[in-house]
Formats: C-alpha cells, structure tokens, sequence
C-alpha cells in the first residue's frame, strides 16, 4: 500500500507541472487577484499533499517529512507566484510554508490512510479542474 501513495505523489507532481505550464502560457491574461489564488492553492495543495502522503509512506519520520513539506510547498507557492509579481510570490511562500508544517501532524493522526488518500487525490483534481476553469474564463 506504501507504493500507491507514492505513486499518488508522483501524479500529483506531474500534476502540478502540466498546471504550471498551463498558467504560464496564459499568464498575461490573468489578473493578480486570481494570481494570488492561484499561488496560494498551488503551495498549499502541494504542501499537503507532500506532507500526508510521505508521512503514510514513511511514518516515522515526523522531522524530516515535516522540512521536506516545507520546502516542497513553499517552493510550489513561490514558482507560482512568481508568474504574477513579488507579491504574490511571498503570498505562495508563506501558504506553502504553513500548510507544509502542518500536513504531516494531520497525516501521523489519520486512521484510515487509503481512503483518505482518495479523497484527497479527488479533491487535488477538482482544485486543478477549478484554477483551469477559472483561467479559461478570464
């Protein structure tokens, strides 16, 4: 079961490529305000997703799971953000930052890893569907 959520992860990082180089191709037509959003649910999703699926496949290693989210969501806020301007790269940042931190608390307390695993995966591509529905409609 530790290999699906890996492979989970691995999905949702080819994810997250495909969006970036979406939003970058429109990212002349997108105003800050859904930049902002955009960088913020970028760093935070990809904070947690990181954060809970490491710590179902490595479950005791809260530190450095825990440092290895941070750096992945803020790294995620902060490529989105910086698509827009400064602003919004810091926005990104700090969301990645402290969804990062907390994603493995809430993974090393869930009971049902699987299903919760599925879960989020099918709230990743509702988000994911919702930025791009929402850039096409600017």
């Amino acid at each position: 079961m530790e290999g699906l959520f890996g492979l989970f992860l691995y999905g949702d990082f080819v994810l997250f490529l495909f969006l970036y180089m979406y939003i970058n191709r429109y990212r002349r037509l997108i105003g800050f305000h859904l930049g902002m959003n955009i960088a913020m649910t970028a760093g935070g999703m990809a904070g947690l997703l990181s954060g809970i699926l490491l710590i179902f496949q490595y479950p005791f290693h809260f530190t450095l799971i825990t440092i290895l989210a941070t750096i992945i969501g803020m790294g995620v806020g902060a490529l989105f953000g910086a698509l827009f301007d400064y602003q919004t790269m810091l926005t990104g940042l700090i969301n990645g930052l402290m969804v990062g931190i907390m994603a493995p608390m809430l993974g090393a307390i869930l009971t049902e890893q699987l299903f919760f695993g599925i879960v989020l995966e099918g709230l990743t591509i509702a988000v994911v569907t919702i930025l791009i529905v929402a850039i096409r409609s600017t």
